[in-house]
């Protein structure tokens, strides 16, 4: 009976352990989660001679024609290498982002070292039914993970696309978890005039875009955390 106890008592406790140490990690994750949210929107450095590792978003519906206008005022020297990001079945915007480096691009050798184009699998197709995009939402998060681990991009610029949605969060994760510190820049698109985007919502409501910037006055009234910057087009 006493070694009956003993048993029951060692597993009592080992479950007791096991259960403080989840709790105590879940605790760190929470702290550590909160210090990102707090440092996210802070400067970039300002080290003349240091390029960032730039992901550029994709999407179709004027998203890119939006993004390729911005791009056209930053520094390239700075934001480079460009690791452009389009869906799996958005080949139209690869084109454009091919045509735009093109014509900014001294030599074609310049563009190949710059730039490099790349596609995502979408989490749903228009249309697809709610069943079968789990799967497919699942394969999308994996896809995902794997260009994040492989471009591991310091500077992410996004304005809508639901691409960017599981781009951002694994960035976001991977800060929390100190694996890679990436700065994410979310310029709503212009044709959100009186409410966010479904993606501008969900960045800004759980806070993992650094900045976030919208381009109508009436917009940064009602989200006062986002920037206002006057129309970019």
């Amino acid at each position: 009976m006493d070694k009956n106890c003993g048993c029951f008592y060692s597993k009592m406790v080992t479950k007791c352990n096991f259960g403080l140490l989840i709790i105590t990690l879940a605790i760190i994750l929470m702290v550590r989660a909160l210090f990102i949210i707090y440092r996210c929107g802070k400067a970039l450095p300002k080290r003349a001679s240091e390029s960032f590792t730039t992901l550029v978003v994709l999407g179709s519906g004027g998203h890119t024609a939006e993004m390729l206008s911005l791009l056209s005022v930053l520094r390239k020297d700075r934001f480079t290498p460009r690791f452009y990001i389009a869906a799996a079945t958005d080949n139209m915007s690869l084109q454009k982002a091919r045509s735009f480096e093109d014509s900014v691009a001294d030599k074609p050798a310049v563009m190949e070292a710059s730039s490099q184009f790349m596609q995502i699998y979408r989490s749903r197709e228009v249309g697809q039914s709610y069943v079968t995009s789990v799967w497919t939402t699942i394969v999308a998060i994996v896809h995902a993970l794997w260009l994040m681990i492989r471009i591991r991009p310091q500077v992410i610029l996004c304005n809508g696309p639901g691409t960017c949605i599981p781009l951002c969060v694994i960035a976001f994760l991977f800060k929390v978890l100190g694996i890679r510190w990436s700065s994410i820049f979310y310029v709503e698109s212009v044709a959100r005039v009186k409410k966010l985007s479904l993606s501008g919502l969900l960045l800004y409501k759980l806070r993992i875009a650094d900045q976030f910037f919208v381009q109508w006055p009436q917009l940064q009234k009602k989200y006062p955390r986002a920037h206002y910057v006057g129309c970019l087009m």
